[in-house]
């Protein structure tokens, strides 16, 4: 299963990359959270509809060059999603799994400390 997460978190960031929602819509669980570490804090998203609302908000904002993907690291049913920004600085999501869908998504700034959130 685990392999498949990777290829689905790759799937949802190649489709993220072209701003295909639909796609990205799909592979998102209808109760997804994604957040910066608190799920009850201002911004975090408590379902697949804010998901989608916040990652077209910021296709919208967003008139340079796209983060570029750096890695996929599995970590059974989570993976580490690492990302380089334009500024060359890298960060990452902590995406977890449940059944062929995103439950849960984690922003971390450094991606050092996503990698230690799974262990690694």
């Amino acid at each position: 299963m685990s392999e498949r997460n990777v290829e689905l978190a790759r799937a949802g960031f190649e489709a993220a990359s072209r701003g295909d929602f639909e796609v990205i819509g799909e592979l998102l669980a209808e109760d997804v959270r994604w957040h910066g570490g608190d799920p009850d804090a201002s911004g975090s998203c408590a379902n697949r509809e804010q998901a989608l609302a916040f990652l077209r908000g910021r296709a919208a904002r967003r008139p340079g060059p796209l983060p570029q993907l750096v890695d996929v690291i599995d970590a059974v049913d989570q993976v580490v999603v690492v990302m380089r920004l334009p500024t060359g600085e890298q960060i990452a999501n902590l995406t977890t799994f449940r059944d062929g869908k995103v439950v849960e998504m984690v922003h971390y700034p450094d991606p050092a400390a996503a990698l230690a959130a799974v262990g690694r």
